[in-house]
């Protein structure tokens, strides 16, 4: 997926959620932040981010804030971009598609997409990644009973007959590996292993990242408790 106008700017706060302060060669711009999740190790004060610019003149702000820079890595932080890379991923997530359509509903809950391959229906939950520990791909960065909820549904669908597939599309390029944030989260981390024992396929993708574009690209481990050191 490929953005519009993207400018650089560094980060000055957050004053809520939704709105951060960025000062750009235009001055201080107030944004919206396209991701609410505590993002509290990525937007540090002095932090390079980037920023593109809306299209629509009308908006009460003029800029979204899509990427940081995080040491010697790039972190695409736009929460609506995994769903876009994940649909670019399919035909390699899938070889046999036939046809897929977004945003479906079933049971209690409303799944990312439902695709039909050869004989198969199945149902796919993608999740983005932005937190980043040593070279460690974890989520959530915040609980997320959201997120146990879809990994139930999930568990569900298979009981019926359906397939069920969970991706974590990582929004940066070359972790060592995925792994739930079981401090953060110990009820997302052990749906998670359920899941997995009840069939249910989980699959991880890091990104190609620049400030205007985040490409699907490569498979990462998914290791569901984190190797012995």
């Amino acid at each position: 997926m490929n953005y519009g106008s993207v400018i650089q700017g560094r980060f000055l706060e957050r004053p809520n959620r939704f709105v951060a302060r960025v000062e750009t060669d235009q001055g201080v711009q107030v944004c919206h932040v396209k991701n609410t999740g505590r993002c509290r190790e990525l937007l540090l004060p002095g932090t390079v981010v980037y920023l593109e610019e809306s299209p629509n003149p009308n908006r009460k702000t003029k800029y979204d804030l899509i990427a940081v820079e995080k040491g010697p890595l790039l972190i695409n932080m736009d929460s609506q971009a995994p769903n876009q890379v994940a649909e670019e991923y399919l035909p390699r997530l899938f070889p046999g598609l036939a046809s897929y359509r977004r945003e479906v509903t079933w049971g209690s809950s409303r799944f990312d997409f439902s695709l039909e391959t050869a004989g198969e229906t199945w149902f796919l939950e993608v999740k983005g990644v932005t937190l980043e520990e040593q070279g460690v791909v974890l989520f959530p960065d915040a609980p997320t009973q959201r997120g146990v909820k879809h990994l139930r549904e999930l568990c569900r669908c298979q009981e019926e007959g359906y397939r069920a597939c969970v991706l974590f599309v990582i929004q940066m390029k070359g972790p060592s590996y995925f792994t739930p944030n079981r401090e953060t989260h110990p009820e997302f981390a052990q749906a998670l292993e359920e899941a997995a024992q009840q069939g249910v396929r989980l699959e991880a993708v890091d990104c190609l990242v620049t400030p205007s574009s985040l490409t699907p690209d490569a498979p990462v481990k998914i290791c569901l408790r984190p190797p012995a050191p």
